[in-house]
C-alpha cells in the first residue's frame, strides 16, 4: 500500500486523454511530488442521453493506448466507475492528496452541476482543485474584445512536454492494490470495428501525419463532398473532442507545414477552422443555457408541434429523400459525416419537417463520435435559423445530392435499395416511370419510402415564418445583444 504519510498530486483525466501538451499533467509533475492519474467512468455520463457506447469505447481505447506509454514509467491510469466525489472519498482512505489537477470542461448541464458539487467537496476537504485552460477557451469572459488575440497567443505558447523524473508516479503495483480493495476491475476491451475511427494518441498522430503529408492537398476542394471529404478532411475531430490531441499541437504542426512550403491555401482554410472550433465552444462557455433554449430569446415563442412519425423517419434514414437518408445511415454506421451533411440533417428536420431542434440534440450527440457540447448546441441553433444573426440556410436535399454526389456514389453506398437504379434516378427515385419500374424491379414506396413531405411547400412555410420572426422586436433586440457579446472585433467571427 502507498505510504500514507506522503502527499501525492492527483490528475483527473476527462476530455484530455493525452500526455503531451497536457497542462494538468505538467503542473502536477512540476513540484516533484508523486503523481497518480485517474479516469472515472461517471454514472452521470453513462446515463446521460448525450452519450453512447461508441463514445465509451473510444475512451477505453484511448486509456489502453496511454497505459502502453505509462508502463515505461511503471505506472498506469487508475480506472474506476461511480461518481467523482465518491471515488475521491474512497481514495482518501488509502492515499493523501491535497491537490487535484484537471482541465476546465465546457460540458453539458450535468457536468456543470457535478463541478459545482466537486468544488464544494474540495473546499470542505481542504483539496486545492487546479483547473487548466483547455484549447484556448477562457472562462469568465463578458465579450470577445481580446479573445482572438488571447487565443492566438495561447496557440503560440510552447507545448507542455511529458518529462517525469524516475519514480515520480504511483507504481502499477500500488495502483492495483488500491483498485483491488475498492473497485472491481473495469474491462477496457472493446469490440474490433472497422466502421469507427479508433481512439488513442497513436491513432491520432497517424491521422494527423497522413493529413499533413498528402490528404490536405484536396481539403478545400473536397470538403463539401460526402464521399471525398472522408479522405480529404483531417478526420481529427474525435481526437480533438476526447483530447488525444490538443488544438495547439495541431495548429503548431500546421504552421510548420506552411513554413516548409506546402500549399498555404488549404492549410489556411484548415487552421481557420481550428479557430472556428474554439469560437463556438467559447460561445457555449459564455452562454450555456443554449443546451435547452434558443440563444435568441425571441425564438422561445416559436411553436413547432412534435410529429413523432417525422422524427422517427429522420432518425432511421427513411424519409424518402436519398441524400438525407444516406447521411443519417452513414452517421449511424460510422459516427462521421462531413459538415455539410450535418447541416443538411439539421436543416431538413427543423425546416422541412418543421420539428424543434431539441428533437435532434440527443440523437445526433449519441451518433457523432466527435460529440463536443460546445460545437453541438450552437450549431444546432445556427442551422435551425434561431440565432437571429445568421443567414437563413435551408438546404435542399435534392440540389445538394445533384451537386455534391452527382454520380450517386455516396447514396448507393448507404442506401442499397437504390443501387440498381441508373444515376439520374438515384437522386429522385419517386420519379421513375411505370416501364422503368418493371425493368429495374423497383417500386417507389416499397423497396424505398416515398418522400415524407413535399419540399417546396415545406420550405415556403419555414421561410415565411422565420423571416417574419427576424422582424420581431425581441428577436432584433436579442440579435444585437448576441452580436455585442459574441462577435469578434475584426468581424472574423465564423458566424
Amino acid at each position: 500500500m502507498y505510504n500514507e504519510n506522503k502527499h501525492i498530486n492527483l490528475v483527473w483525466l476527462k476530455r484530455d486523454l493525452r500526455l503531451k501538451d497536457n497542462a494538468s499533467i505538467a503542473n502536477a509533475l512540476s513540484d516533484g511530488k508523486k503523481v497518480l492519474f485517474i479516469y472515472v467512468f461517471e454514472n452521470l455520463l453513462l446515463n446521460d442521453p448525450h452519450y453512447s457506447q461508441r463514445h465509451f469505447d473510444f475512451i477505453k481505447q484511448s486509456l489502453v493506448d496511454l497505459n502502453k506509454t505509462l508502463r515505461n514509467f511503471d505506472t498506469q491510469i487508475l480506472v474506476a466507475q461511480g461518481e467523482i466525489i465518491s471515488v475521491l472519498k474512497t481514495l482518501q482512505q488509502h492515499i493523501r492528496f491535497t491537490r487535484l489537477f484537471s482541465h476546465q470542461e465546457t460540458g453539458v448541464n450535468s457536468t456543470f452541476d457535478r463541478d459545482k458539487a466537486l468544488k464544494r467537496f474540495c473546499t470542505n476537504y481542504d483539496v486545492e482543485w487546479i483547473e487548466c485552460i483547455n484549447n484556448g477557451v477562457f472562462r469568465g469572459l463578458r465579450d470577445r474584445t481580446q479573445w482572438r488575440a488571447d487565443w492566438t497567443d495561447y496557440m503560440q505558447q510552447p507545448l507542455y512536454q511529458f518529462t517525469p523524473t524516475t519514480g515520480q508516479h504511483v507504481s502499477i503495483d500500488e495502483i492495483k492494490a488500491i483498485q483491488q480493495l475498492r473497485w472491481k476491475e473495469i474491462s477496457l476491451e472493446t469490440p474490433k470495428s472497422k466502421s469507427f475511427q479508433p481512439g488513442g494518441v497513436t491513432a491520432a498522430h497517424q491521422y494527423m501525419r497522413s493529413f499533413f503529408e498528402e490528404r490536405y492537398e484536396n481539403y478545400q476542394s473536397h470538403i463539401s463532398s460526402p464521399s471525398l471529404s472522408r479522405r480529404a478532411c483531417s478526420r481529427l475531430s474525435p481526437y480533438i473532442a476526447w483530447g488525444n490531441l490538443s488544438i495547439r499541437q495541431i495548429w503548431q504542426q500546421a504552421q510548420l507545414e506552411k513554413q516548409s512550403g506546402k500549399n498555404r491555401f488549404h492549410l489556411n482554410a484548415f487552421t481557420s477552422r481550428l479557430r472556428w472550433q474554439a469560437h463556438f465552444i467559447q460561445k457555449f462557455e459564455m452562454e450555456c443555457s443554449m443546451e435547452f433554449k434558443s440563444v435568441n430569446k425571441g425564438y422561445h415563442q416559436l411553436s413547432k408541434p412534435v410529429n413523432q412519425e417525422y422524427i422517427d423517419a429522420w432518425k432511421t434514414g427513411t424519409t424518402g429523400y436519398p441524400m438525407v437518408d444516406a447521411a443519417m445511415r452513414c452517421l449511424i454506421e460510422t459516427g462521421y459525416v462531413n459538415f455539410r451533411m450535418r447541416a443538411l440533417l439539421v436543416s431538413f428536420l427543423t425546416h422541412h419537417l418543421w420539428q424543434p431542434w431539441q428533437a435532434a440534440a440527443h440523437h445526433l450527440a449519441q451518433l457523432f463520435l466527435d460529440f463536443e457540447p460546445g460545437i453541438h448546441y450552437p450549431q444546432l441553433q445556427m442551422q435551425a435559423g434561431e440565432t437571429g444573426i445568421n443567414n437563413l440556410r435551408i438546404y435542399n436535399p435534392v440540389n445538394n445530392s445533384l451537386k455534391h454526389d452527382p454520380d450517386g456514389i455516396f447514396i448507393k453506398k448507404w442506401i442499397p435499395e437504390l443501387r440498381n437504379l441508373p444515376t439520374h434516378h438515384v437522386h429522385e427515385p419517386w420519379k421513375i416511370t411505370a416501364m422503368e419500374r418493371k425493368f429495374y424491379k423497383f417500386t417507389p414506396g416499397q423497396e424505398y419510402p416515398l418522400p415524407i413531405i413535399e419540399l417546396l411547400p415545406a420550405r415556403k412555410r419555414a421561410t415565411d415564418v422565420l423571416w417574419n420572426m427576424k422582424k420581431n422586436t425581441l428577436v432584433k433586440k436579442e440579435s444585437q445583444r448576441i452580436l455585442t457579446k459574441h462577435t469578434l472585433p475584426n468581424r472574423d467571427n465564423f458566424d
